[in-house]
């Protein structure tokens, strides 16, 4: 099968187009996945740079998001068929095939249906930014109807998920943004605050939109010091959650006087660790999210597609930034 490989670590171009071979099933409960499309995720472009999780397992073959159609089934497959669309996040950290490829072995314990209303591009673009999304608000923030959410970068792969999905929870949303174009696109998601933080103390528009209270729950998907920064516009004894690694130099001071539940979101954790039941559960999120989709109340924005074999640049457009929504790679 023709493969992107990651050669080593260091910039774009080290992801080449090869022919590898193909990937057999070996546990009776794994599926051979006929690739159609692979969702682009800042992981990957981390991966690249700094090397896998598995760096004596070179060369390797990145993306943890795929979609396609299931080409052959282990013999003791219960949930799917030869035929069957699915999507998952799985693979991709350097020790089993990625998805940057025309075929994967996956269990079918952590795989879903895909949605039938969306393209394999849509879809593929979709899993880790919906688990993210749904275990940063829903079980790290405990979010429920009636509660003010803050979201970081409201436009982007996560963020403009993370609206939609704090709306049908019936919270009101504040969310930042870099430009009207994009308070434009976030207001369409639902937003009820977009905040243009280039020019807006977001931390001050978040107060005047909660008459100085400040939000139940503030989802920081940027870091630094947008986290620190956020701190005083999360109400006293309420919720932050990152997916970002807080840096050792964080002044955790207002924070503390505040009362403030930091949790930390890595979906990744259960793959990385193998805990099974932890991935089956983010199945059963992908399950639920692929219902929502069909039935119109949840969307995925797709800015940008590539072929598989401009990998490399689909990184680099990633690594700009400001893209809004998700990129996906095409493959034929």
């Amino acid at each position: 099968m023709k493969a992107v490989l990651m050669t080593a670590p260091g910039n774009p171009e080290v992801l080449q187009l090869q022919e590898v071979p193909d990937p057999k099933i070996e546990k009776d409960t794994e599926i051979l996945v006929r690739l159609r499309a692979a969702g682009i995720n800042p992981i990957d472009t981390k991966l690249r740079k700094r090397g896998t999780f598995y760096p004596n397992q070179m060369p390797a073959i990145l993306g943890c998001d795929g979609a396609g159609i299931i080409e052959a089934v282990g013999a003791n497959v219960q949930k799917f068929q030869v035929g069957d669309e699915v999507y998952f996040c799985q693979g991709g950290l350097g020790a089993k095939t990625g998805n940057y490829a025309e075929l994967v072995v996956v269990d079918e314990r952590f795989v879903a249906r895909k949605p039938a209303s969306i393209s394999f591009a849509e879809a593929a673009a979709a899993p880790l930014v919906l688990i993210t999304a749904w275990e940063a608000l829903y079980d790290r923030g405990r979010l429920e109807a009636g509660r003010k959410v803050l979201i970081h970068a409201g436009a982007g792969g996560v963020g403009h998920v993370a609206i939609q999905l704090a709306k049908l929870q019936g919270a009101d949303v504040c969310t930042t943004v870099g430009s009207e174009e994009k308070a434009e696109f976030v207001r369409n998601l639902g937003a009820d605050y977009p905040i243009l933080y280039k020019q807006t103390d977001f931390v001050q528009a978040t107060l005047d939109s909660t008459k100085g209270e400040g939000v139940d729950l503030a989802f920081d998907t940027v870091g630094g010091d947008i986290f620190t920064q956020t701190f005083p516009a999360v109400m006293v004894y309420g919720d932050i959650v990152t997916i970002l690694e807080p840096d050792s130099s964080t002044n955790w001071k207002v924070a503390r006087n505040r009362n403030l539940r930091i949790s930390l979101e890595l979906m990744l954790t259960p793959m990385a660790e193998g805990m099974v039941s932890a991935q089956q559960d983010q199945a059963k999120i992908l399950e639920q999210c692929a219902g929502l989709i069909d039935e119109g109340k949840l969307k995925i924005h797709l800015s940008k597609t590539f072929p598989l074999e401009a990998a490399a640049e689909a990184h680099k457009l990633l690594e700009v930034g400001s893209t809004t929504g998700k990129i996906a790679l095409i493959i034929d």
